[in-house]
């Protein structure tokens, strides 16, 4: 595969984030793709955007200017009419490039037949979030995946510990205990995941489940730190790696070894070499894979040095 390089972004300036998604039947889903994305080109926003029969899923940045006119050209489509979104700032370009990818599911829990139009979970806001997870007749479980609950996490949440959504369901079936409580309080990084979640509870039989609205980046943008229940960063999927109270950019940096999020004390193991391991993977490289990724970090290293950006960072 031929290396790919970028102009340098050294004099990058700061970059709205959207993040967004709706659920709601997209028959001309495809039709959709090469317009949206030569609508983002020409506005100077990158990011990844998924379409597919069951809606839009992505998170893009960008200026301000560019942001709203991909906004305005979706929310103009008759189906994306009610589409929501959350913003945030990231000090750089945050993405590499645009891609509006066509899917079979915009999120995937690998279940037939879910479909959060149907039925879904109860909504909670922000707002009301702390008294629902401090009722002792609530379990609270987190929906993401292991790499994400690392760095951060509700007070007294169920840490799944899953690699994948797609081992979401089975968890759920062998843990009968989550029927000991009358209600089940659901939150993830956005919220999307909750809503396949909160469907496929209801589906197995659980009757009061409930997620957090907009996920916990709504919940870090307008609970006051101060009062807030939730501990350490939030993961995102770009370039900041997490995001903190307020949704200031963290301190995370990401092994590009095994894309997993590490702390600054981290950064100081004798195991972390940077591009080429940490102390997460390790274990689980051979002496060869790291020959191979020191390889890609000098090729990085000679990019920095001409004033390029290497594709692989």
């Amino acid at each position: 595969m031929t290396d790919t390089l970028l102009p340098s972004t050294s004099a990058a300036s700061p970059s709205l984030v959207a993040a967004l998604y709706h659920f709601v039947s997209v028959p001309r889903f495809e039709s959709l793709r090469e317009p949206l994305q030569a609508l983002c080109e020409a506005n100077g926003v990158k990011g990844t955007l998924l379409l597919a029969h069951e809606g839009i899923n992505g998170t893009i940045a960008g200026p301000d200017e560019g942001i709203r006119t991909v906004l305005a050209f979706l929310r103009a489509q008759p189906e994306f009419a009610g589409l929501e979104h959350k913003e945030s700032w990231a000090s750089k370009m945050p993405f590499l490039r645009m891609k509006v990818k066509l899917k079979k599911e915009i999120v995937t829990m690998g279940v037939e037949n879910i479909d959060p139009n149907k039925v879904v979970g109860t909504y909670v806001a922000p707002q009301d979030w702390n008294a629902l997870i401090s009722d002792p007749d609530t379990i609270v479980i987190d929906t993401r995946n292991d790499y994400e609950t690392a760095i951060g996490i509700f007070r007294g949440a169920v840490d799944p510990q899953t690699k994948t959504f797609r081992e979401f369901p089975e968890w759920v079936r062998q843990n009968t205990g989550l029927h000991n409580k009358p209600k089940i309080a659901m939150y993830c990084t956005g919220g999307i995941r909750c809503e396949k979640a909160t469907a496929f509870m209801k589906e197995q039989g659980f009757e009061e489940v409930y997620h957090l609205k907009g996920g916990i980046l709504k919940y870090l943008e307008e609970v006051p730190q101060e009062e807030s229940l939730w501990d350490g960063a939030c993961f995102v999927f770009d370039e900041r790696v997490s995001v903190e109270h307020g949704l200031k950019e963290g301190e995370h940096k990401l092994c590009h070894a095994c894309r997993n999020p590490i702390t600054a004390t981290e950064v100081t193991s004798p195991y972390y070499e940077e591009g080429v391991s940490c102390s997460n993977c390790y274990p689980t490289r051979t002496e060869e894979d790291r020959l191979r990724y020191r390889q890609r970090q000098h090729q990085i290293a000679l990019a920095k040095k001409r004033g390029q950006r290497h594709i692989g960072t």
